[in-house]
């Protein structure tokens, strides 16, 4: 049976949750991290951020393109029966509430929380008089020169307002009477929430004691209380905040573009030009002068967010970087793994077995040195890698860099398309190309997702290849805080198929086959289905069937058909799905054999993991790709077989046991696309998965990297 000829049986709109309010629980899970008592406070800080960042992205890409269809006048429903407008009515029924709960907690509990803790968070007023003097004068040497207040009249045309930006609407009036209104945008050239101990105790002496305070003032609050001095010989009678979020996903036109760099780069430049989407503003903000933004800005009421808290709670991470080690979560090293610790090169540990490693468990170290001996090796003829996101100050990129520089041949994919990360990419892609290293950027309509890189070494007993296959980016920063699984290995099949991949990236291959790896959009979504109706046939064989997959999304209907009719088979499903989840758990005659659980902790749990039973001849496949239309049909991605005994058997010891054993960060699924808390039952001990792995890693540990 075909993907196509499953999903055609279970083609209901009762049978698929919608992928954006899935999206949406999937947040409200990071907010009630925030809200959770027994965490610290400045880790409670991070998971606000981490909301609001996650939401302004939704909008800018998801949102935007619903309102996008609803503007054409699109109403064909998707798969879960929900027209673009039911949608974005349905989104923003279920955001508001918790907005709201967000903003009180924020004012009422966190700034509270953190005076308590020597942080102020404060407004001008709290400020004593000598230290708003020292404010006022602050703001005349360094913010003044830099402000530009915009009219709004008939000769001024209204301002243009940039993406995100933070602005102060103005309302003046002159000594005739005559009212008008001005714009003032709060640059970004500093922080939003502006660290002011140096500007109002600039002799201030550390504290001997041990002790820490620190004080900040919202920027933007800052500037409205000094606009008299932008407004000179007027009455400035009030200002308010707001916040304009656009449209970024501008379409591009590839296979039309004959400079893919000059259009990514031309793109980048459009973003600030799109739709606005969503205003946020303060409650206090008057009928009169919202009327006035929402008419210029060709926006409705129902894109406007009112807030009775700081807006842009994005920017509260400055916080979370303070030297505040007592109210984080303990600090944890990665470990690097003992067999690196040989005097060997790093070719010959990998020659003698396949290495796997767990980031952030394990550091992110030997992935650098893998590059920078393949750059520096004599013998090394040639490095091919694929680069998604790397990072602003990538040792990676410097390690390529080297390796052209010593003569070997370097061929690098960079992906620009990459989404938030093309400004860096494309730095990048020019850096390596005037090193003179073979620079690509991908195939037309489709995105390079997938993570390899293969080394090719001239050895006494002919040419040798290596490869690392990973889920994650090549980036050492995220390395410490996602969850990332990578292979060390110089398998021949693998090494060939690796090699295949690249010539389908640089070259004109059309190769339909591979010897071990699954390649989308070439046959991925086939061998997967293959895999799962495998355990239905043993399910109806009466033998047992069991699958456990672990990703970050599962959206594909035609993957979510297929796991419908193992489950009716009999096969047993465990599915560890940290974000959207489009598959309805737990239903009779559908599902009942299906469990969907949620991890949401310190580290964003982005592995990828697909274990099959098959009948005790157990097989496992890791990589690059969860299971939605977009990494199946729109992007090159891969997953690698793990066949090695006893890494397969150490993975499902530790990594899958620990999430599906997991009674503290865990939720799952139900049946009406609500997430329950996983509780400890029967006596069972508290688990946290991923404190729990630390622990492990610590027990089995080379040496700490300490960074």
């Amino acid at each position: 049976m075909t993907g196509k000829e499953i999903l055609k049986k279970y083609k209901e709109p009762k049978n698929f949750f919608n992928r954006d309010l899935s999206w949406v629980e999937f947040n409200r899970r990071v907010m009630e991290e925030a809200l959770n008592p027994e965490l610290p406070l400045l880790e409670k800080v991070k998971f606000i951020s981490i909301f609001h960042s996650n939401l302004d992205e939704f909008y800018m890409i998801r949102v935007s393109g619903l309102k996008e269809q609803i503007a054409a006048n699109i109403l064909e429903p998707t798969i879960d029966g929900l027209t673009p407008l039911e949608q974005v009515q349905k989104i923003d029924k279920a955001l508001r509430p918790m907005l709201e709960q967000l903003n009180k907690y924020w004012s009422y509990e966190i700034v509270p929380a953190l005076k308590e803790s020597k942080i102020f968070v404060q407004k001008i007023v709290d400020f004593s008089e000598e230290e708003q003097i020292k404010l006022r004068e602050y703001f005349k040497k360094e913010i003044y020169p830099i402000l530009t207040p915009l009219a709004f009249d008939p000769g001024r045309p209204f301002p243009y307002i940039s993406n995100l930006s933070l602005n102060l609407a103005v309302l003046i009036r002159n000594p005739k009477g005559d009212t008008h209104f001005a714009r003032v945008k709060v640059p970004n050239t500093l922080p939003r929430l502006l660290p002011v101990d140096d500007i109002i105790n600039p002799n201030r002496k550390p504290n001997n004691n041990g002790g820490f305070e620190a004080k900040f003032v919202w920027f933007g609050d800052l500037i409205r209380a000094n606009l008299d001095l932008l407004f000179p010989g007027v009455e400035v009678v009030e200002a308010h905040k707001f916040r304009v979020t656009r449209d970024t996903d501008i379409e591009l036109q590839e296979d039309e573009a004959d400079d893919l760099l000059r259009v990514i780069e031309e793109n980048i430049r459009q973003r600030r030009f799109g739709q606005v989407v969503r205003m946020e503003v303060e409650s206090s903000m008057p009928e009169y002068m919202l009327d006035t933004l929402m008419e210029n800005l060709r926006i409705k009421r129902e894109d406007v967010h009112i807030s009775d808290g700081p807006i842009g709670l994005s920017d509260v991470m400055v916080l979370y970087k303070l030297p505040l080690h007592q109210l984080k979560d303990k600090p944890f090293y990665p470990v690097v793994p003992k067999v690196f610790e040989t005097e060997e090169d790093i070719f010959t540990t990998i020659k003698q077995k396949d290495i796997l490693l767990h980031h952030p468990y394990h550091s992110f170290t030997p992935v650098i040195e893998f590059i920078r001996q393949a750059a520096r090796d004599p013998e090394v003829l040639a490095i091919k890698q694929t680069l998604y996101r790397v990072g602003s100050d990538s040792p990676i990129v410097k390690a390529l860099i080297e390796a052209v520089i010593r003569g070997k041949q370097v061929a690098v994919l960079v992906e620009l398309k990459a989404r938030f990360d093309e400004e860096n990419n494309i730095f990048w892609a020019r850096e390596l190309e005037k090193a003179g290293a073979h620079v690509v950027y991908g195939l037309v309509g489709l995105k390079t997702h997938a993570k390899m890189t293969l080394v090719v070494r001239k050895e006494f007993d002919g040419v040798k290849r290596y490869v690392h296959l990973a889920t994650g980016n090549y980036n050492a920063i995220t390395a410490k805080i996602y969850t990332d699984l990578g292979l060390f290995t110089c398998d021949e099949a693998i090494c060939s198929d690796v090699s295949d991949v690249f010539n389908y990236l640089t070259g004109y291959s059309k190769q339909k086959e591979y010897r071990k790896l699954f390649v989308s959009p070439v046959n991925m979504r086939e061998k997967m289905l293959e895999k799962v109706f495998r355990e239905i046939e043993n399910a109806k064989a009466g033998k047992d069937g069991k699958l456990i997959w672990k990703m970050n999304s599962l959206v594909d209907p035609q993957t979510i058909s297929a796991l419908y009719e193992a489950s009716n088979a009999g096969v047993k499903i465990d599915l560890i799905v940290r974000g959207i989840c489009c598959l309805v758990p737990g239903v009779e005659g559908l599902s009942e054999n299906i469990k969907v659980r949620s991890i949401v902790g310190r580290f964003l749990e982005h592995s990828r993991v697909f274990y099959f039973f098959n009948d005790g001849k157990e097989e496992m496949y890791m990589g690059s790709a969860d299971m939605m239309q977009r990494n199946l049909d729109g992007r090159v991605e891969t997953l690698f077989p793990i066949e090695n005994e006893k890494i397969r058997n150490d993975v499902m010891k530790t990594l899958m046991k620990a999430a599906l054993k997991d009674n503290q960060k865990a939720r799952t699924l139900l049946p009406d696309m609500n997430y329950k808390m996983v509780v400890p039952l029967n006596g069972a001990k508290p688990l946290n998965s991923q404190e729990w792995l630390m622990k492990q890693v610590d027990k089995n540990s080379g040496q700490t990297v300490k960074s």
